[in-house]
C-alpha cells in the first residue's frame, strides 16, 4: 500500500494541489492500493507534554496511524518550503507516531518519495535533504530522486498543475517510485 501525505496543515495549500495530483497518478498507474492522508486533517490534541506518553495520545491520532502509516509499505511526502526546512506540524506528527507501534510505522523495508514545494527558487531543497536525514534515520529508504518543484504560482493556473515539464518531471518520479 502508497500512502501520499501532504507536509503541512495549511489549508488549501500548493503542496495539496501537488500531492493531490501525484494521488491520482498514483491510482492509475500503480498495482497497490493507494491512500491520502492531508495534515490539514491532524487532531488538534496531540501537541502536550504527555504526546510521548502512550496513554497521552489521542485516538484520532491512532487511527490515523493504523489507517495511513502502519499498513504502507510506500510513503510519499508532498512537502512545502518553511522557513528553509520542512514545516515542524509533519516532524510533530512523526514524533506523535512513534510512541505508539514504532516498529510497524516505520520500520520494516519502507519505502518513500519526496517531492519539496517552494514559492521560492529553491524547490524545498534543504527541508528535503533534512526530511531524509529523519527518514533514513528511521530506516525508511528514499527514492534518490528527490524532486524540488520551484516558482510554483508560475506552474499553476486555476488551481491546476499546468507547467508540461513539471509535469512530466512529477510523472518520471511517480514512475520510478513504483518500480522502487
Amino acid at each position: 500500500m502508497i500512502t501520499v501525505f501532504t507536509g503541512t496543515n495549511r489549508k488549501n495549500s500548493r503542496s495539496l494541489l501537488i500531492a493531490q495530483y501525484i494521488f491520482n497518478l498514483l491510482k492509475k498507474e500503480s498495482n497497490e492500493e493507494v491512500r491520502f492522508f492531508s495534515l490539514e486533517d491532524i487532531p488538534n490534541d496531540i501537541l502536550h507534554p504527555e504526546m510521548y506518553n502512550s496513554e497521552g495520545q489521542s485516538n484520532a491520532l491512532f487511527a490515523i496511524q493504523e489507517e495511513f502509516l502502519i499498513p504502507a509499505n510506500k510513503l510519499f511526502f508532498v512537502v512545502p518550503e518553511y522557513n528553509g526546512g520542512f514545516p515542524g506540524i509533519l516532524k510533530l506528527f512523526i514524533d506523535a507516531c512513534s510512541v505508539n507501534k514504532y516498529k510497524e510505522s516505520f520500520h520494516g523495508g519502507k519505502k518513500a518519495a519526496l517531492i519539496g514545494v517552494s514559492a521560492g527558487r529553491s524547490g524545498g531543497l534543504r527541508g528535503l535533504e533534512a526530511l531524509t536525514g529523519i527518514l533514513n534515520y528511521l530506516t525508511i529508504s528514499v527514492l534518490p530522486n528527490k524532486l524540488p518543484v520551484s516558482s510554483i504560482e508560475d506552474q499553476i493556473t486555476n488551481d491546476q498543475l499546468t507547467d508540461i515539464e513539471t509535469i512530466k518531471v512529477i510523472q518520471k518520479q511517480v514512475r520510478d517510485f513504483i518500480k522502487f
